[in-house]
């Protein structure tokens, strides 16, 4: 089992189709949101525990719970295909891949600006990625549970895979030809987002389609990336929705 920390990831988790074991609240927990998560868990039949102080903290490993603590089964992922036809069900797909993100609140921070931008479903890499943790969970205010997450061994495959599929193929690279706002988006589209030192690594972006940068106007040549992330699904979105 895997624990989910904090009030609003434990209400979005309960608002989701995860299996939820049951949910803990320490005693004397009061407001719109605690009252949403007992709303929440009668409608979906799910045990509500309330905990004495002492034993709340003793489940809380140092996180800041908020006083609410949920119990889900492990992570579970799509399979590549699986994440493709899903992904098909929108007139305009749109995908996020994470080419070896390792800081886990960078992780949770980008998954949760693509469950705000509506991505369709974000693929991993297995190896030299963070693990979608309780700090992951905690980050992302709870859009793990809403996210079809696919997790790949070999990330130029899913993308040659995709390119079968339709999908064309942009990737986030300093050294980019085109500025991310000078390319249509009206198109199936996967964005790739690399490693916050090394960026995109060099196979995966000789298989992209383009390449696009962010222009800098300041001293320091790159953004964070998650607030990357940010900036290009929402230009996609800014221009879908023009």
């Amino acid at each position: 089992m895997q624990k989910i920390f904090g009030r609003k990831p434990v209400l979005e988790a309960l608002k989701s189709d995860l299996e939820i074991e049951v949910v803990y609240i320490a005693f004397g927990q009061h407001g719109e949101i605690i009252n949403q998560i007992f709303s929440a868990a009668k409608k979906r039949g799910i045990k509500i525990t309330q905990l004495a102080t002492p034993k709340f903290n003793s489940l809380v490993e140092g996180q800041n719970a908020q006083g609410v603590i949920a119990l889900k089964s492990a992570q579970k992922y799509f399979e590549l295909g699986n994440l493709i036809d899903e992904s098909k069900k929108s007139s305009l797909p749109l995908l996020l891949l994470l080419d070896s993100i390792q800081d886990p609140h960078n992780l949770g921070a980008i998954l949760r600006t693509a469950e705000c931008a509506g991505v369709d479903g974000v693929i991993v890499t297995t190896n030299q990625s963070a693990p979608i943790t309780e700090t992951v969970e905690k980050i992302s205010a709870g859009a793990v549970s809403h996210l079809k997450i696919c997790k790949v061994n070999n990330l130029v495959r899913a993308i040659q895979e995709l390119k079968k599929e339709g999908f064309w193929i942009v990737g986030a690279h300093i050294n980019g030809e085109k500025n991310y706002n000078q390319l249509d988006y009206k198109m199936p589209v996967a964005f790739v987002m690399g490693n916050e030192e090394k960026g995109i690594r060099k196979l995966v972006a000789e298989n992209c389609d383009f390449l696009v940068k962010i222009p800098m106007k300041g001293k320091i040549d790159s953004l964070n990336v998650s607030v990357s992330a940010g900036v290009l699904l929402f230009e996609v979105n800014r221009q879908r929705d023009f």
